[in-house]
């Protein structure tokens, strides 16, 4: 009989800790948004809550995806390789980690305000649906955009016990540009999906595909921009939004002939997008104020 320490990898596996990019491209805004929720001054409690809780509910959200897609995976040749597809992992071991994920979620949650322990039950409740949604819309990637973005929002209510207006523009920021990126995911998987019935917003686009990329990249870019504005924010911030324009100019540029690699690729520069924005705005909340202070 296989022991649990032996088991350990696979567990690991069906979690993504072998894939870091997931859980860096779901950390970044968030901590952006808590730093902006705490005015640049954000708890070490917190930011431990927060970091922790992403990198917890990522791995939750890896493994109802595997258990969703136990059917289809091994017919998919990026994902013919994943514990449930290939057997090395049993479909109620899969469910018992997920609660056990879930649980250790919950628990750190129950160190925030009220407010915030329904947000997160309501982001937990997004998470756990999103998996399914491939089989019934073409737009999952909006209910992944939701579920990834509810963090931000977790962060303004875990800080002031409220959401301001202009979380939601923050929101509506992210959910664009994961819509984007995870398109760009989808792109990748899009020959083996119209075999088997999974629906994605790479195939509602078809040949229109980095059209509707470039668009959505440009409605991100602008809701951002429209935040800094309406923060008050100043010159680093928008040294931030350059960096992130060029950084999705880049992904056009690889998406050109829309290889698979070259996809992937382009979807993981994203990571580097959301660090631009947490340092813009981590430069603009406490390294500027020090600067001006000390002038």
């Amino acid at each position: 009989m296989t022991t649990f320490a032996a088991r350990l990898p696979i567990y690991a596996k069906l979690m993504r800790f072998d894939r870091p990019v997931g859980s860096l491209l779901l950390l970044w805004p968030t901590l952006a948004a808590l730093w902006i929720a705490s005015s640049g001054r954000p708890s070490l409690s917190l930011v431990a809550i927060f970091t922790l809780g992403t990198f917890v509910m990522r791995a939750a959200g890896c493994v109802i995806n595997d258990w969703a897609d136990r059917r289809i995976d091994a017919h998919v040749e990026r994902t013919r390789q994943r514990p449930l597809a290939t057997g090395s992992l049993g479909e109620l071991e899969a469910l018992a980690l997920f609660g056990a994920l879930l649980s250790f979620g919950l628990l750190l949650v129950m160190f925030l305000n009220p407010l915030t322990q329904w947000m997160a039950v309501a982001g937990a409740a997004i998470a756990t649906i999103y998996p399914f949604m491939k089989r019934w819309t073409y737009l999952p990637q909006v209910v992944l955009g939701a579920a990834f973005s509810w963090g931000l929002i977790m962060a303004f209510t875990a800080v002031g016990n409220r959401i301001p207006s202009q979380a939601w523009l923050l929101f509506v920021a992210s959910v664009v540009w994961i819509v984007m990126y995870d398109t760009l995911y989808a792109m990748v998987d899009r020959d083996d999906d119209l075999k088997i019935g999974v629906k994605s917003t790479a195939i509602l686009f078809g040949a229109s595909d980095r059209i509707m990329v470039g668009v959505l990249q440009a409605l991100a870019w602008l809701s951002l921009a429209l935040f800094g504005i309406g923060a008050g924010f100043g010159y680093v911030y928008d040294a931030g939004l350059v960096a992130i324009a060029a950084l999705f100019a880049h992904q056009q540029r690889l998406i050109r002939t829309r290889a698979p690699e070259a996809c992937f690729k382009a979807f993981g520069n994203n990571v580097w997008v959301g660090f631009a924005l947490w340092l813009s705005v981590v430069v603009e909340l406490d390294v500027v104020p020090l600067v001006r202070s000390a002038l």
